[in-house]
């Protein structure tokens, strides 16, 4: 299982992911007044429908100033930073790929955030916080990634408190057909454990759980897609997009990806749930 969460974390890993995401930051000033926080949130929202799909989860999820976040697979703290700046509340991460920690922490001082945001080096299924520390959690595209759906949500439900409103949006199986690799999350099937959206209803609600709404969103995942081929059929890649954390072979994954939704065989899928 070790060796599993190392190649996890081995295929997110850039090398040297801030100083392009800062050559990115200012290549894009120089066409726009947006606010450093929303010009980071094409590269650093990895998930499919990217902000958009974080601000549609966080108008569900009621939260408040006073209220302290759980994001459960943080990548570089984009939802966090996000979640932040709309909310005015305080949010805990935790993600696997210590180069995303070491990123996500540096962004955030840059940003004057880091007195509301701290993000944490950690595993999903054993994270280093407190039972019933927080009063929302969200977990955007993570269980991909992990086997153990048990684990992991009762995991979340240890660190919640009864009655905390909780998002997750994963890319989820809507058939039984061999899925085209490589993919965002996967380069091969190894470390990819997509499940169907049976099972996560399952594994939430034995966990502690009710769960209130399931939204399959391939729709939104084909729009994603084709906008995402129409910029670079339009004149390449942006300064900032999702194209870095992807790796060289982004158009691939993007194309793959895009094919197994169009088949029928994946799509991502927001459940919320209240913690009971």
């Amino acid at each position: 299982m070790l060796d599993t969460f190392n190649q996890v974390a081995d295929h997110y890993t850039h090398g040297s992911l801030e100083s392009t995401i800062l050559v990115g930051l200012e290549a894009m000033k120089d066409s726009t007044d947006l606010a450093d926080v929303d010009l980071l949130g094409s590269v650093d929202e990895f998930h499919i429908g990217g902000r958009p799909a974080t601000q549609a989860m966080f108008e569900k999820l009621e939260i408040a100033p006073t209220h302290r976040v759980l994001d459960v697979g943080c990548g570089l703290g984009g939802t966090a930073r996000l979640l932040t700046t709309l909310a005015g509340c305080s949010v805990s991460g935790a993600d696997l790929t210590p180069e995303y920690i070491e990123v996500g922490n540096s962004l955030n001082q840059k940003l004057g955030l880091d007195d509301k945001i701290d993000l944490h080096v950690a595993n999903a299924l054993d994270m280093p916080f407190a039972d019933a520390s927080f009063d929302r959690a969200t977990m955007l595209h993570v269980g991909m990634n992990i086997a153990d759906k048990a684990t992991l949500f009762a995991e979340i439900a240890r660190t919640t408190k009864p009655g905390a409103l909780c998002g997750f949006y994963d890319v989820m199986r809507t058939d039984d057909e061999p899925l085209v690799y490589p993919v965002a999350w996967a380069a091969d099937e190894s470390t990819s454990f997509v499940a169907p959206i049976d099972e996560y209803r399952r594994e939430i609600e034995a966990n502690g759980f009710e769960v209130l709404s399931i939204a399959e969103k391939a729709d939104v995942a084909t729009k994603f897609f084709d906008a995402i081929k129409a910029r670079v059929a339009a004149g390449g890649p942006p300064p900032l997009g999702l194209h870095i954390v992807m790796g060289a072979d982004a158009k691939i994954k993007v194309g793959n990806m895009a094919s197994n939704v169009a088949k029928g065989s994946i799509a991502p899928v927001e459940i919320i749930a209240r913690r009971i």
